[in-house]
């Protein structure tokens, strides 16, 4: 029998779907979804200096609108629908908890309907919320299973390739809007249930050279389109990039997106300083991603202890910081923005003015912050981290 619905708050049906809507439902919040910038939600620095610090942004726009059309074709290759991306949006947006951003996810939900409710359609609607919420909260949940459980749900590898894309770009934009009010000193808004994230378990980096491996086939080439082999051959140049090409290049102008994006942050394809370094290292740690840690441990060129501080954890990282009291500044703010962004405010930013960071240079390492959860999660969502082979002599 199919349960009773109310229309007027579909949004908050993520393991059932809502009727076919009979009504133009209005918005709850009827101001929100009238944004001018998708991306900032029409918050504005009163700085100049700091604007010119998110030249990115333009790129950013560009692949919210990619990931969140206002209308999606769907078609034997790509199921992937626009209610079920605005449902994964606001999944993902109430595991970050930051407030604006879930208004405004939830708002654009709210007069959208599933074309389904039947049995297969809802439990396609539940994998999804399910595979959401892990990725965002703890990327390390994720196995090889969870992609088998979307494919039988009916998701395409390019379903699959594109809907990871959107919980990573979700999640940077949280940070980026936690970010941006804590220097426009919004009071903090907590939503209560929410919890900071747990780092990932340290035995993952007792294995200091585990290999990365993709748990989805890669493009093949001879099928692929011509935009598809340019996105690849792009991506494969990217430092970054290069070990998820294969795979993100079934959505190529994702793929394309996404390099422009790091090479922004990056110009070189890595973080060019010890403090963006620190930064890939720290929220790698976090969530769980040690090829993305390896990849900054492997450049860094300050205190030779600090890459095996951070591997260890928590304790390990409390003793370091008593005596390095730059790397402590960014060790603390990075950590409380990766775990808990719903909770960073323009407090927090104290320890680094307090070394000598200029508000340009705060904002963007924060940012960069944001950057490399996403990357994270993309390795954690679409691969496998296994132990190197060893041979006996």
């Amino acid at each position: 029998m199919e349960q009773r619905r109310f229309s007027g708050k579909s949004q908050w049906y993520h393991e059932t779907q809502s009727s076919q809507n009979l009504t133009n439902v209005q918005p709850l919040v009827p101001e929100v979804p009238q944004v001018d910038d998708r991306f900032l939600l029409d918050l504005k620095l009163a700085d100049p200096p700091l604007l010119r610090g998110i030249p990115w942004a333009p790129i950013a726009r560009s692949l919210s609108n990619l990931l969140l059309p206002e209308q999606v074709e769907t078609n034997r290759l790509h199921t992937f629908t626009r209610y079920e991306r605005l449902t994964t949006a606001l999944t993902v947006a109430q595991v970050f908890g930051v407030q604006r951003l879930c208004n405004y996810y939830a708002a654009l939900l709210a007069p959208e309907c599933s074309s389904d409710s039947s049995r297969e359609s809802n439990r396609r609607l539940t994998q999804i919320t399910q595979f959401s919420r892990q990725l965002a909260s703890h990327p390390t949940s994720i196995k090889a299973t969870s992609l088998m459980e979307l494919d039988e749900c009916g998701l395409s590898i390019e379903d699959i390739i594109t809907f990871t894309q959107l919980i990573g770009f979700i999640g940077f934009q949280a940070y980026t809007i936690a970010v941006l009010q804590a220097f426009m000193h919004f009071p903090v808004r907590l939503l209560p249930g929410l919890n900071a994230q747990q780092d990932a378990d340290g035995a993952i980096f007792n294995h200091p050279e585990g290999i990365w491996q993709s748990d989805l086939a890669a493009l093949e080439r001879r099928y692929a389109s011509e935009e598809q082999l340019h996105a690849l051959k792009t991506g494969r140049k990217s430092a970054t990039l290069h070990e998820l090409a294969g795979l993100l290049a079934h959505d190529p102008q994702m793929l394309m997106g996404l390099e422009q994006l790091t090479r922004q942050f990056w110009p070189t394809g890595l973080p060019e300083d010890d403090d963006g370094r620190l930064v890939m290292m720290l929220v790698s740690r976090i969530n769980g991603s040690l090829t993305c840690f390896n990849s900054a441990a492997s450049h860094w060129q300050g205190a030779p202890s600090l890459p095996d501080t951070v591997r260890q954890g928590e304790s390990a990282v409390d003793a370091f910081s008593q005596h390095h009291p730059r790397e402590n500044a960014i060790m603390q703010t990075v950590q409380l923005l990766t775990r808990s962004p719903d909770r960073f405010s323009y407090t927090q930013l104290a320890p680094l003015f307090a070394q000598g960071f200029t508000e340009q240079q705060a904002f963007h390492l924060l940012i960069h912050s944001g950057l490399v959860g996403w990357l994270n999660r993309l390795k954690t969502g679409l691969g496998t981290l296994n132990a190197p082979k060893t041979f006996p002599p």
